[in-house]
């Protein structure tokens, strides 16, 4: 059993017998002494698409939900649906654009490492590597003598994903960005 503390966007948990995705989580740490920190989780219920926000303390123990971890690679997405695919047993899985959310700008074709969540049989989540590997497509040039400053540029990666990274990079470079926060992390 998970803590509140500990939930992750992307998770899986339990409320009365229904399924919920964790889509956001708030933190918030009151400023008077004694006070316990606040996180401000907002759900999607899995079932219904119905959305639902819930205030929790930091050691509120929260259930987790009884679900299947395999590991899968992204194959393809078309104008409804991403697939993936289980590496060992090849069965194939979609997932509504919907139920991607935000992860879409952070799933090149054929990124492995995914974490799939099974429930009966049905690809319910996914959750992301730390960190994936992207190209950069189109940014201003690069300027020489630009690691010293902590300047930045927009760069279009290879998912159409905008993030900000240093001046020094050029286009047809492989960065490294953050799952959870989308944000440039380093050079791949």
């Amino acid at each position: 059993m998970p803590k509140a503390s500990d939930l992750k966007k992307g998770a899986i948990i339990e409320i009365d017998g229904q399924l919920f995705k964790v889509r956001n989580i708030d933190v918030r740490s009151p400023s008077s002494r004694g006070a316990n920190t606040l996180f401000k989780v907002t759900l999607m219920n899995i079932q219904k698409k119905q959305k639902l926000v819930e205030t929790y303390i930091g050691t509120d123990f929260l259930k987790e939900a009884d679900c299947m971890r395999i590991k899968l690679q992204f194959l393809f997405k078309d104008e409804q649906f991403y697939t993936f695919m289980d590496n060992e047993d090849y069965n194939q899985y979609t997932l509504s654009h919907e139920d991607i959310d935000s992860a879409a700008g952070l799933l090149p074709d054929g990124q492995e490492d995914i974490l799939g969540m099974l429930y009966e049989g049905n690809l319910i989540g996914i959750e992301l590597p730390t960190t994936v590997s992207l190209k950069i497509i189109e940014t201003a040039p690069a300027i020489k003598g630009a690691t010293a400053s902590s300047r930045t540029k927009p760069a279009t990666l290879e998912t159409g994903l905008v993030v900000q990274v240093p001046e020094y990079l050029a286009d047809t470079e492989v960065i490294k960005v953050n799952t959870s926060t989308s944000k440039f992390s380093s050079r791949a």
